[in-house]
């Protein structure tokens, strides 16, 4: 439990150990998110995504920069499609916000998805209540880019930020039906591009179509020059107080910490197929048995669900 008071008392290193504990599953883990989530749910969860080579990063790093001029205590999630073991993630994240690693009141760390399609770590609702118990105030999540399952950013951010760059075309068509409903807050990056304004007028269109009360603002940035920042961040605080004066903000908790119930659910029962000897074998039986046709893939799986013990 040393770990668990130093994270109380807003301790790096114990932070960064639990996280780690939480990723590769050590035992006694769930107990350490059990003490820990009733100490949970205070810091403001900011979702950035976006296709790959939009600048995620870059945004990321100087959205960080001006909210630390307020003495906001700030932690940011880098979520990398690689295994965070061959250090790529970590590497490649650390260059890009290098000053920020260096300030006392900002923790980056990098989660790989291990596989995991939705573009986020399994973990990291995990590391979002550890960091929050951590005392941060502002939890910054940045995806990997990696397409429409980019939605269930949704399930963790109050607030995503959708960034674009000029020259999309037909790109934009094509994922529109997806990620596209999930921001909050648009943004153009590298606005200086030919093209930049097009990009936000078709967007603009698309948005017109949307029936949702909150209409997201389509803001133009160039990151790298920090361009555009503070209208960014006037948008994201815009859409927390709509969320708090229409009760959304509750509502959308509620929604969350259902779908962290269900996940938990299917994540054991799915533990329990597959590190089950008897189980497997069960599997494995009746998987010969709907090749062959003796048998539906629905029969042979209620058979499994009626054979699992939890």
């Amino acid at each position: 439990m040393d770990l668990l008071q130093g994270l109380k008392k807003g301790n790096k290193r114990a932070a960064a150990k639990l996280i780690t504990m939480i990723e590769n599953r050590t035992e006694g883990y769930q107990d350490v998110l059990k003490e820990i989530h009733k100490s949970s749910g205070k810091a403001y969860v900011i979702g950035i995504t976006g296709p790959p080579g939009a600048g995620k990063s870059t945004l990321t790093d100087k959205l960080v920069k001006e909210i630390r001029k307020q003495d906001k205590k700030v932690a940011i999630i880098a979520i990398d499609p690689t295994s965070p073991f061959s250090g790529g993630s970590i590497l490649g994240d650390r260059i890009r916000m290098n000053d920020l690693s260096l300030d006392p009141g900002v923790f980056i760390r990098s989660m790989g998805t291990r596989g995991h399609l939705g573009g986020l770590s399994v973990a990291t609702k995990s590391a979002i209540k550890i960091l929050d118990v951590y005392g941060a105030e502002y939890i910054f999540v940045e995806t990997v880019g990696v397409g429409q399952s980019e939605i269930e950013i949704v399930k963790s951010a109050d607030t995503t930020v959708m960034v674009m760059v000029p020259g999309l075309g037909d790109d934009i068509q094509a994922i529109k039906a997806g990620i596209m409903e999930i921001g909050d807050v648009f943004v153009i990056n590298k606005a200086d591009r030919d093209g930049a304004n097009r990009t936000r007028a078709e967007i603009e269109m698309m948005l017109d179509f949307s029936n949702s009360e909150f209409k997201p603002a389509v803001k133009m940035a160039v990151a790298v020059d920090g361009k555009g920042i503070n209208d960014i961040i006037d948008e994201i605080e815009r859409h927390k107080e709509y969320l708090i004066k229409t009760d959304k903000y509750h509502h959308n908790r509620v929604t969350s910490a259902r779908e962290e119930i269900v996940e938990i659910i299917k994540e054991n029962i799915t533990d329990k197929i597959f590190n089950d000897h008897l189980i497997s074998s069960q599997l494995a039986e009746l998987t010969q048995k709907v090749v062959k046709r003796e048998i539906d893939p629905y029969t042979a799986g209620f058979n499994i669900l009626k054979s699992i013990k939890l």
